[in-house]
């Protein structure tokens, strides 16, 4: 499924896209897969929208019990799955082996440093990134809808 703002007719350069709401987005995706939008997906789906930069499923899952939500840890694994599939979230590489995952749709491309040796995630905002992007895929004929763009590093902390 292709996922794209919707055009506004009077778009400048200065006024960013519109997109639909996430709940909109999130829903079709499951009806395009016979699955319902149940009131514990919601409740899955509006505590990513509240994470600020990467987080793992467990957080999730200590959030919305703290919230005072019962959500079962499959049901938080399997909505992960189902927001990935739907272009809501991506899965971010870490320095160990515990998945993490950020919010994708709306935003822009967020490029990390991944310290190996501390598990810092570090943004970097470099925009020759992009351009490079861009010229890659024009090469190729593609129009690029995201990236993902990583760098594992190690301190030299002594």
């Amino acid at each position: 499924m292709d996922l794209q703002p919707i055009p506004d007719m009077n778009e400048t350069d200065s006024v960013p896209p519109i997109f639909e709401p996430l709940c909109a987005v999130f829903r079709r995706r499951l009806k395009a897969d016979g699955q319902k939008y149940t009131p514990e997906r919601a409740r899955v789906l509006d505590a990513v929208i509240r994470m600020d930069g990467p987080f793992e499923a467990e957080q999730l899952v200590e959030d919305l019990r703290a919230s005072g939500y019962r959500v079962s840890k499959a049901t938080i694994y399997r909505t992960i799955k189902l927001m990935q599939d739907a272009g809501i979230v991506q899965r971010v590489l870490g320095g160990d082996d515990v998945p993490r995952y950020q919010m994708i749709y709306g935003a822009k491309p967020d490029d990390t440093i991944v310290r190996v040796d501390t598990d810092e995630v570090i943004s970097i905002d470099i925009p020759e990134l992009i351009e490079l992007r861009d010229k890659i895929c024009a090469k190729y004929g593609l129009s690029p809808s995201s990236h993902r763009f990583q760098i594992f590093a190690t301190g030299n902390d002594a």
